[in-house]
């Protein structure tokens, strides 16, 4: 009697893990990063207290280094056709979803880091992912906003002011206000140049620089080779989480306000991450003999002057939130 006991309580129990098992969502999230990078440790912080908050519902699983989809649009398509649940991009391939968020991106807009934080977290970024989750036919949801720091120019010569740009040939995205940004400082656009190639080309005089924030600049060894770098800050582009409105369809309302919340936290767990990433790049690179050029008042101004055509070339249409974002920027 109690060896059929012991089998129906043993059959009970994993009958009942089986079950357990069977119920749990497995979701997957796709990052072009790799291991180590704020990112890629924001996208794990995620899965953590997704899994943890939903006690085992949710599991999340993380695919790094571009092992799932290789690039930032092809984890978008896959978001839209719910064959992907979540995935860390890019604020500017969103803005084809909403227009607006071109607006953020234009150069010298912002003071300072805080600047950019307080107007991503204010009425103006959340109404951005407001517009992501209810764009009709686009199916994704913007959960919240990572860190992706400031991109400077680094150079293989000093620049001071914006006469000292005239001539230098700097690699730049394939991006038309990019372009324009360059030809505007009287400097010459290079498209075509990957990142992993950018080292390269400033050594055999190709090119005279190229611009990227702390860690690319230091990750790349490009500072091995652009000795100079000016901080000028010309651009502060957000990276955004993305979700898929059809994976996740099926999702209680309590397990997606969950996920919500989990996003909201480890916003800061990133922009915390990636401050540690940026403070140790800049000192790599300072420890290495980098002359970093920080622009004077009155040169910086210099640089916004030159940007009044680009404003109103790609910006025209986004003048009013233009301007409110200025406005925030006074308290900083």
């Amino acid at each position: 009697m109690k060896r059929i006991l012991t089998l129906v309580l043993a059959v009970a129990l994993i009958l009942g893990l089986a079950s357990a098992a069977s119920a749990q969502t497995v979701l997957k999230l796709a990052e072009v990063h790799k291991e180590g990078y704020p990112t890629a440790l924001a996208d794990v912080e995620f899965a953590r207290l997704v899994e943890e908050k939903t006690e085992g519902r949710i599991k999340v699983e993380v695919y790094l280094g571009g092992t799932l989809y290789e690039t930032e649009p092809a984890s978008i398509e896959a978001l839209q056709l719910g064959d992907l649940a979540f995935s860390r991009v890019s604020a500017s391939p969103v803005s084809n979803f909403v227009p607006a968020i071109n607006a953020i991106q234009m150069p010298y807009l912002y003071k300072s880091g805080a600047h950019m934080w307080a107007v991503l977290n204010g009425e103006i970024g959340q109404s951005f992912l407001k517009g992501i989750e209810e764009h009709e036919t686009a199916g994704l949801m913007g959960l919240c906003y990572y860190d992706a720091g400031s991109r400077s120019f680094y150079l293989t010569k000093e620049v001071h002011t914006v006469a000292d740009m005239a001539g230098l040939k700097i690699r730049v995205q394939d991006n038309a206000m990019m372009k324009r940004m360059v030809e505007l400082l009287g400097a010459t656009p290079v498209t075509g140049i990957g990142p992993t190639a950018v080292r390269e080309n400033i050594a055999t005089g190709v090119i005279n620089g190229a611009e990227n924030n702390w860690p690319t600049y230091q990750n790349m060894g490009d500072y091995e080779v652009a000795k100079f770098y000016i901080l000028d800050q010309h651009t502060r582009v957000p990276e955004i989480m993305l979700a898929s409105k059809a994976a996740l369809k099926d999702l209680s309302p309590e397990d997606m306000a969950i996920i919500r919340e989990c996003a909201v936290a480890v916003q800061q767990f990133e922009i915390d991450e990636w401050a540690k990433k940026e403070a140790s790049s800049e000192e790599i690179v300072r420890a290495a003999g980098t002359t970093v050029i920080e622009l004077t008042p009155e040169a910086r101004a210099e640089f916004e002057e030159r940007m009044l055509p680009l404003y109103q070339e790609f910006g025209a249409q986004w003048m009013d939130l233009i301007n409110q974002i200025k406005e925030i920027g006074k308290d900083f």
